[in-house]
């Protein structure tokens, strides 16, 4: 029997580049940091509102975030 060796990976090869674990740090890292940036304004304003804006703000940096660095490593 001849032995089969795995393909190699082309140059245009659509595998994604990048670790996908860096993806999940980043966006929650984002809602962590602005969710409790919010959350201790609004006990120092007294409001109630601005956890949630916190959250939301840090979710689309994270995705920016990734979507920056992932970009980034498929153009390298």
């Amino acid at each position: 029997m001849a032995r089969q060796l795995p393909p190699t990976a082309s140059p245009d090869d659509d595998t994604p580049k990048g670790d996908p674990w860096h993806a999940f740090g980043y966006i929650v890292s984002g809602v962590a940091l602005y969710g409790l940036a919010g959350w201790a304004l609004d006990r120092w304003l007294g409001t109630n509102f601005l956890v949630a804006i916190g959250i939301l703000v840090g979710a689309g940096f994270g995705i920016y975030m990734t979507y920056a660095r992932f970009n980034k490593a498929v153009g390298d």
